[in-house]
């Protein structure tokens, strides 16, 4: 009976084998696998076939992946668990993880990895349902306010933990791969003033500032005046006393309040990270905003955003419980929805994608370095959460199903452009 589901590899009862390697069963199990818990476990055995990973249920049964020597073992608490991976594996593996009901022998994030990598071929596509609900996502004003409480008024001592000194919350640039996270991100600042040829006395108008560490820079370094916007209450207080610290209050404002009330005219406008949380059916709107307040002759902007090549369904678990409203979107998607209803040209597109890769890696390590504060003052099930968060994020960069992109932009008669990026390289 245990062969009819025909997985290559068999399914294997601890009644009738024993893997010497691994822990030995009770002697007693509370409840017995049926046959539908044995076609689910088939099915997700089907869905990582290659990997060399076992899955064992509450029970001892269990099937392998690969004939090859496994490096991975998930292990499967109850019959509910189970279930809900076999009917949604994104929201039920990230909630059985989350929970406690489903543990991982061995590395977490190499085992997120291989899979992403297994399935990046499959994520393609949408339904044209899944595809309208999609062109929904995006908060109102009164979303926008409860979806950044939800994940950025976590607590600013939290993000401290194992961001950089800064707290610089997007993908830093790697001028080498051994170069320190600081260094990266403030590579990536530079990067990112270069490409809008800032100078003394720009206007910049900044929409979603995190902790204010670009706002601060593009004033300090380079000489401008910033006005930047968040719906943050604790990353706007820790901004104004950052910049009050650094003795910038005079050209650094830090603005509560959400992208749509941006007002008053500028010469440069940026938004890092921010794209993510307007969602499709609000982009002709961020587009309006931009052209309402950018120069008419010299204007430019630069837009940093964690997309996708092609539409697909945003996780579940990742909506549920760590960005509610996110939507990644496609290049075409943005173009389309903000810059090109206004005339804006396209001077530049660039994807960073193995530089955040590169990020993910080094947040994932010192978030690790940290779980015992983490756990003791959040719970063990918030650094569950937030592992299993850090390393799927890793791995859809790696795998190559996330990009994070950066598109420069001005008015359609400004100044020529650099003939080559050799300034800002």
């Amino acid at each position: 009976m245990l062969h009819d589901l025909r997985h290559p590899f068999g399914l294997v009862h601890p009644a009738t084998a024993r893997d010497p390697s691994g822990p030995a069963p009770p002697r007693a199990w509370p409840l017995r696998a049926v046959a539908l818990d044995r076609w689910c476990l088939g099915r997700l055995a089907e869905v990582t076939s290659g990997l060399p990973l076992r899955i064992v249920l509450w029970d001892g049964t269990t099937v392998a992946s690969s004939p090859g020597p496994e490096r991975f073992t998930v292990r499967i608490a109850d019959r509910a668990t189970l279930w809900r991976i076999a009917r949604d594996p994104d929201l039920g593996f990230g909630e059985g993880y989350t929970d406690g009901r489903l543990e991982v022998d061995g590395d977490l994030a190499a085992l997120v990895d291989a899979v992403a990598r297994a399935l990046a071929s499959r994520r393609r596509g949408m339904s044209r349902v899944s595809r309208w609900i999609a062109s929904l996502a995006g908060a109102s004003l009164r979303g926008a306010w409860r979806n950044a409480h939800h994940h950025y008024d976590l607590g600013n001592d939290f993000y401290r933990l194992w961001l950089d000194a800064d707290l610089v919350y997007t993908c830093a640039y790697f001028p080498t791969p051994d170069a320190t996270l600081e260094a990266a991100q403030r590579a990536k600042h530079d990067y990112v003033c270069r490409k809008l040829e800032l100078a003394p006395g720009a206007r910049v108008f900044e929409a979603g500032c995190g902790w204010g560490a670009l706002a601060r820079h593009m004033a300090r370094d380079y000489g401008a005046t910033v006005r930047a916007w968040n719906v943050s209450a604790e990353q706007v207080r820790e901004a104004r006393a950052r910049a009050d610290a650094e003795g910038l209050a005079g050209r650094v404002t830090f603005v509560e309040d959400d992208w749509r009330r941006i007002d008053g005219h500028c010469d440069v406008f940026v938004s890092v990270g921010m794209l993510e949380h307007v969602g499709p059916s609000h982009y002709r709107e961020l587009g309006r905003v931009i052209d309402r307040c950018l120069d008419r002759e010299h204007g430019r902007g630069l837009l940093h955003f964690i997309g996708r090549n092609a539409a697909a369904q945003s996780s579940r678990w990742t909506a549920r419980h760590i960005f509610p409203g996110f939507y990644l979107p496609t290049l075409r998607e943005v173009l389309a929805g903000v810059l090109e209803p206004h005339g804006f040209s396209v001077v530049d597109v660039e994807n960073l994608r193995g530089h955040y890769a590169l990020t993910l890696r080094q947040w994932q390590a010192q978030f690790e370095r940290v779980t015992p504060l983490v756990a003791t003052q959040f719970g063990e099930r918030f650094t569950r959460m937030w592992r299993y968060y850090l390393a799927g994020a890793h791995a859809g960069f790696a795998a190559g199903y996330l990009q994070l992109f950066q598109v420069t932009f001005t008015r359609e008669t400004p100044d020529p452009a650099p003939a080559t990026r050799a300034l800002w390289y």
